[in-house]
């Protein structure tokens, strides 16, 4: 490919500037829909640039996003990653980032344990509201002081299967080593990971940001993180162009393999 106009530089640099990185795909971008790119470097620095989290905590929340098992976008995953090591993060920090990703997995699973008792009251099965054991007391009172709430999945599983609600708080409870992700932190992924398109869970959602708040974090902090996760759309074109560059080169080559044929 040519050189770039320097219109295009420019751009270039701003889009650097906005967003940190360059990729192939931006590449493609610059040369075929410049306008769209300018757009989309404005709109997705927007956040990073207006918002008051750390440039830190705004690669360890790209690193959940990428990461997550509802996207799973390696070389996004990958960018990020190195960024977040440039910005100080720690690997037991993104290591913390990886838990939370992978506790994500709990969605379904508790909105489907609230699905399964309402079908059941509505066919004349009433769950079981005996008293409490003191173990499933104790399961209780370890989640509420980690946590701070008490969410009706958590009920619903400790009645149905006490079992499996202590093995999941056994997943969940933070360690607290000292080098990892903080509380604050730790809810501003969970709130991400809740609040992305790819794997939406109002009700997880409700849970983080009510967190989010008790904890003291402000509320405009918990804007920047739902309009980080929107980002993720731009996927379509970070693979999407790539392979259309392909395609144009594998098209280019053939028809000048074609036009040397036939003058032979």
């Amino acid at each position: 490919m040519s050189d770039l106009t320097p219109e295009q530089q420019a751009l270039k640099e701003a889009y650097v500037r906005a967003r940190g990185y360059w990729r192939p795909w931006t590449e493609g971008l610059l040369r075929f829909d410049p306008e769209f790119l300018q757009a989309y470097g404005r709109y997705g620095g927007y956040a990073a640039e207006k918002g008051p989290l750390s440039r830190k905590m705004c690669e360890l929340i790209y690193v959940a996003l990428d990461g997550s098992s509802t996207h799973l976008f390696r070389s996004g995953l990958a960018l990020h990653l190195r960024l977040a090591l440039q910005e100080g993060a720690t690997a037991r920090e993104i290591i913390d980032v990886f838990r939370l990703a992978t506790v994500q997995g709990l969605d379904g699973c508790n909105v489907g344990i609230g699905i399964l008792t309402e079908e059941l009251a509505s066919a004349g099965i009433q769950a079981d509201r005996v008293e409490l054991t003191k173990q499933q007391q104790a399961l209780r009172d370890v989640y509420v002081a980690q946590f701070g709430d008490w969410p009706d999945f958590c009920e619903q599983w400790l009645r149905s299967d006490p079992g499996y609600l202590a093995v999941l708080l056994d997943l969940l409870v933070d360690r607290g080593t000292g080098d990892g992700l903080d509380q604050r932190s730790q809810c501003l992924i969970s709130l991400a990971l809740n609040a992305c398109f790819t794997a939406l869970n109002p009700q997880g959602l409700r849970l983080q940001i009510r967190r989010a708040l008790r904890l003291g974090i402000d509320q405009r902090e918990i804007r920047q993180v739902l309009q980080m996760t929107a980002h993720l759309g731009v996927h379509a074109c970070a693979i999407g162009v790539p392979v259309l560059m392909e395609a144009l080169e594998e098209r280019s080559a053939k028809a000048g393999s074609d036009e040397n044929g036939g003058r032979e």
